[in-house]
């Protein structure tokens, strides 16, 4: 025993902010969590040399100084896995906020603090799904719990675990009781409780990734239709202060057809989690009918939070959006922003007197991004009943002055696949969402269009390369009106012009507060885009002729109503407004 007391106790040698150094730790491991002095502080060891441990604390270090104790838990950062996690909001290593507060009966959070991240007193009704005496293997769901109203909670069989299941009983047990037992090949028996624990930085096992097909419906019309994002897919909103990073993801979080959501607020201001605090638990779910807080879990880790909780933070929150993918769900992860989580990074690396890179950023910041959105994907999870999950990761990154030539704008944009650029300009003209057209892309495009195809309509995806031709068209045109004035244009390229205006003014625009604009049906999209696009094909051979007079096209009540579309809902509106278009057009045929 005391051989074991001495390898698991050190002193602090060094105190650097966040970063500390004890000596007499030589029997730790990397990532394993210890305890700081005499007020408990959690840290993690991120760096081993002899007994030497440099290890980042997840609390606020002042008042620390050589000598203090440090003890080594034995434990690697995990995360506790299990009924009870949606509807909650956590702190960057998984402590609930509302614990903390009533723990240290104040507003703002006291060191040393310890709370569980699920509530061990809560009974939850637990139905057995597999007999006893059945052979059961990893994954497999040996029951279920209703979670929330929305979200049934799956209890599933533990990675690494396999064999005779020997007992699965229902009836009512906290997270820690066992429920199930099962005896593995060698013997041994594995008792089961609704809880996991998984470690962060592990990405949790799947049988394997599998190609989707599918887009993230997230009722954005310029998303949706020009630059989708696939189920599983990974996306980046890059954009400089005040282009609306943070209202676009609150939005992607409230209407896109995910079955459960992670919000990770890594680094921003508090103001922007307690909106949607404030919010998620008002807002009805479009897809469900439900409180949208039912089908969320919140991570808030805001810029006057310690900073190397950053680091830990989209660790967290990701390892659990595994673990609901793992049931079978389809998962968003909103990080906003990975900016910040660079910038612990680079704080820690610099405390640590490593060689920096591009900007002062740590070397490996690149391929720590990369390893972050690789745990995107659509899977084959564990499990012999074959169902899979997916886990979409949308991360908001924070260049500074939008300079997305610094390096993790340059990281994030090397390993995903979508990009929506957020632009200062449009945002200044108050166009909403500020995703600049010509700027973004989106290569799920040829993924999806057989999707488009079978559920949508046919000419779909041809329809929005047009639609995208015009707007293009539309930047080169405004070229030339800026040079020589709108005059020395011809008809054919007033008329790009017109179209390309209603498709930004009545197409592109939406905004996100108007509960009857905020969310588009694809197929509602497909109807207003195409109803444009129908007026432009009608409208070329029109304006060719000689002597047609351009003023005639804006007097038509077709032109005058394209902005009535967006409240339009029945087929038949819509095709009213194509009948009225060919009655217009024939009497403009000289």
């Amino acid at each position: 025993m005391e051989t074991s007391e001495k390898i698991k106790k050190g002193v602090i040698t060094r105190v650097s902010g966040p970063l500390i150094e004890a000596r007499g730790l030589s029997g730790a491991k990397m990532y394993e969590i210890v305890k700081v002095s005499k007020h408990k502080l959690m840290g993690e060891v991120i760096k081993l040399k002899g007994d030497i441990a440099s290890i980042q604390v997840y609390e606020e270090t002042s008042g620390l100084e050589p000598g203090d104790v440090v003890v080594a838990t034995g434990e690697v950062m995990s995360v506790e896995l299990g009924p009870g996690l949606l509807e909650s909001i956590y702190d960057g290593i998984q402590r609930p906020l509302s614990i903390i507060e009533e723990k240290a009966n104040s507003y703002f959070i006291t060191r040393g603090i310890e709370a569980d991240g699920l509530n061990r007193e809560k009974k939850w009704d637990y139905k057995n799904k597999i007999t006893e005496g059945s052979e059961v293997e990893a994954g497999d769901i040996l029951g279920e719990v209703e979670e929330t109203s929305i979200i049934t909670h799956k209890i599933m069989v533990p990675p690494n675990v396999s064999g005779k299941l020997i007992k699965n009983s229902s009836g009512k047990y906290s997270i820690d009781e066992e429920v199930a037992e099962v005896e593995m090949e060698n013997g041994k028996k594995i008792s089961i409780s609704m809880m996991q624990k998984w470690p962060i930085r592990t990405p949790r096992p799947k049988k394997d990734k599998i190609f989707s097909e599918e887009p993230l419906i997230t009722g954005g019309r310029l998303i949706d239709t020009f630059f989708p994002v696939a189920k599983g897919g990974a996306a980046s909103i890059p954009g400089p202060f005040g282009s609306g990073k943070t209202v676009t993801q609150q939005s992607l979080a409230k209407y896109c057809d995910a079955q459960v959501i992670v919000y990770i607020g890594c680094g921003e201001r508090g103001n922007e989690m307690t909106e949607v605090l404030n919010e998620f638990p008002e807002l009805i779910d479009p897809n469900t009918e439900e409180p949208l807080i039912k089908r969320t879990v919140l991570i808030a880790n805001t810029s006057n939070m310690p900073v190397a909780a950053r680091e830990a933070s989209v660790y967290t929150g990701i390892t659990i959006a595994e673990y609901y993918r793992d049931m079978g769900y389809s998962v968003a992860l909103m990080a906003d922003s990975t900016s910040r989580w660079a910038e612990a990074m680079r704080e820690i690396s610099g405390r640590m007197e490593e060689m920096p890179g591009e900007e002062g950023y740590p070397a490996y910041l690149a391929s720590r991004t990369a390893e972050f959105y690789e745990r995107a994907g659509r899977v084959k999870c564990l499990g012999g009943d074959e169902r899979e999950g997916a886990l979409t990761v949308i991360g908001a990154v924070s260049p500074p002055g939008g300079d997305l030539s610094e390096p993790v704008s340059q990281a994030t944009l090397r390993v995903t696949k979508c990009f929506w650029g957020l632009d200062a300009s449009l945002a200044y003209k108050k166009h909403f969402p500020a995703i600049n057209w010509l700027q973004s892309y989106s290569l799920y495009i040829d993924q999806i269009k057989e999707y488009w195809r079978n559920n949508i309509a046919e000419d779909f995806a041809e329809i929005r390369t047009k639609a995208m031709d015009v707007l293009q068209e539309e930047a080169r045109l405004m070229e030339i009106v800026r040079l020589v004035g709108m005059e020395a244009l011809s008809n054919q390229e007033k008329l790009i012009l017109e179209i390309a205006k209603a498709l930004r003014e009545d197409f592109l625009f939406q905004n996100a507060f108007d509960k009857d604009d905020a969310y588009t049906p694809l197929s509602k999209q497909y109807k207003i885009l195409s109803s444009i696009m129908y007026l432009y094909e009608s409208l070329k051979p029109v304006v060719k002729q000689e002597g047609f007079e351009f003023s005639n096209i804006l007097s038509m009540e077709s032109v005058k109503n394209i902005p009535q579309l967006k409240s339009m809902n029945e087929d038949k509106e819509f095709e009213d407004h194509k009948v009225k278009a060919d009655e217009e057009i024939k009497g403009l045929i000289i």
